[in-house]
């Protein structure tokens, strides 16, 4: 009985993958769709570790926690950076025969076929990334290079043949830029090959930070959507300058931060002077996420310290992580990113644009920098101050003879109105509190006149 009541538990969970629609990139290319038109807000977390760390009852939790929380994406990797070719996942398997990415253990794949379908069931689809880049990347001569052309597309045809009928979106690179013509032919099979195992799903790549996809891979054919790593390095890194040089670029695609700075990660970890004990907050995290946003991507990713290695106790830690995994789920910052996507998606999202000239007075500096974005309806309008600073908008762009302001707050996810009156003019708005964490977003809503 046991091995038929897990076929027909397999058998539904396939079935409820099936439901979620295909993606695609919108007309316009500056944003994510399903295939019936409806905008996709990519907003992810990173699970680097997920499918080599967790069982299935560990990645249940998680999974049913970010689902919860209301992520959309979460950001895995098939040949994980940890030991992900040497070191067995939780049962014991290796993904690979001998290091070959040509002869993949079907035993290693049916764990990560059980967390894909499982996810689906939620509603998350996997961005999957093949491969950590220490395994294609010749920059360091001691990483473990396995990967040559031949065996990157052979390896890319049995991914895309598996997952072709899951909801998978596709992200190669895995922290490492394409900088050798033998570097580009490696990834370049690997995306070809996704494509010949049949996979239609969107294709992206992840870069080493503080990198772009754009910088190396502009003219690849394959690339759906641009991803950055505005990284780690320092506090207010304005990482909406990413997103500001691709939205310049032809052709057009749209671009997201996919991974900016971890909440509760060391602040320039890899920089020689740093500090251990100085670590990100929410406050971090929500900041680059409204910046990325106003600048115009089409979603944002989230990270922390210890989930993205699901650390556990007795588990050498990486980079210093402060809490197990489990600890981690319900730090601020995560819950802090499902307001976010409840603030976007209350309003037709895919209509802003990035416009700095409707701001006639704010600051512009690094940490207080204000972004604005509008409607290009005229129909609404975000503005964000990081620090609660006092700005002056120029509201002739609205298309109503009316507008109602209103009060966003990024930490609590409450709106409070504050006035609703005439559209025309300049107008000051001073945030109900100011300073470092006292971050606040205004809300112009044009309204038909009464």
């Amino acid at each position: 009985m046991f091995p038929l009541v897990i076929a027909v538990l397999m058998t539904a969970a396939c079935a409820l993958a099936q439901t979620l629609p295909a993606l695609k990139v919108s007309p316009d290319g500056r944003f994510l769709q399903t295939a019936d038109g409806k905008p996709f807000l990519y907003l992810a977390d990173t699970a680097w570790e997920l499918f080599h760390r967790l069982n299935r009852e560990e990645a249940d939790l998680y999974l049913r926690d970010r689902a919860r929380k209301g992520f959309t994406v979460i950001q895995a990797v098939a040949l994980a950076e940890l030991g992900g070719i040497d070191v067995p996942n939780a049962y014991g398997h290796l993904p690979l025969e001998n290091r070959d990415p040509s002869k993949p253990v079907e035993a290693y794949f049916a764990h990560v076929d059980h967390i894909v379908d499982r996810a689906a069931a939620l509603g998350l689809r996997i961005a999957m990334l093949p491969t950590w880049g220490r395994y294609w990347s010749r920059r360091d001569p001691k990483l473990p290079v396995i990967f040559s052309p031949e065996n990157a597309r052979a390896y890319g045809r049995f991914l895309g043949k598996r997952y072709r009928e899951r909801p998978i979106i596709w992200v190669l690179g895995g922290d490492e830029d394409v900088r050798t013509p033998d570097e580009r032919a490696v990834i370049d099979a690997m995306a070809e090959g996704l494509a010949e195992g049949g996979s239609t799903h969107l294709r992206t790549f992840h870069p080493r930070g503080p990198g772009q996809s754009s910088l190396h891979l502009n003219d690849a054919r394959w690339l759906d959507f641009h991803m950055n790593q505005s990284s780690h390095a320092a506090r207010d890194h304005d990482n909406g300058l990413f997103i500001d040089h691709d939205r310049a670029l032809t052709p057009v695609r749209p671009t997201l931060d996919g991974e900016p700075r971890y909440e509760r990660i060391s602040v320039g970890f890899y920089l020689r002077d740093h500090n251990r004990l100085d670590r990100f907050d929410d406050y971090d995290v929500r900041q680059a996420a409204y910046w990325a946003m106003l600048a115009g991507a089409c979603g944002h990713t989230y990270g922390h310290a210890s989930i993205w290695q699901m650390h556990a106790p007795g588990r050498q830690g990486v980079l210093f992580p402060d809490s197990s995994w489990q600890e981690a789920l319900d730090h601020p910052g995560s819950i802090q990113m499902g307001y976010l996507r409840r603030l976007f998606e209350s309003r037709a999202w895919q209509k802003l644009v990035p416009d700095q000239s409707i701001l006639k007075s704010g600051p512009s500096e690094p940490g207080a920098k204000i972004r604005a974005a509008r409607a290009s309806d005229g129909s609404f309008a975000f503005v964000y101050t990081p620090r609660g600073e006092p700005f002056t908008v120029d509201r002739s762009f609205l298309k109503g003879a009316v507008v109602r302001e209103s009060w966003w707050d990024p930490r609590y996810g409450i709106a409070t109105e504050i006035h609703t009156g005439g559209s025309d003019g300049l107008q000051t708005y001073k945030p109900p509190t100011h300073g470092r964490g006292q971050d606040w977003l205004l809300i112009l809503d044009a309204l038909p006149a009464r």
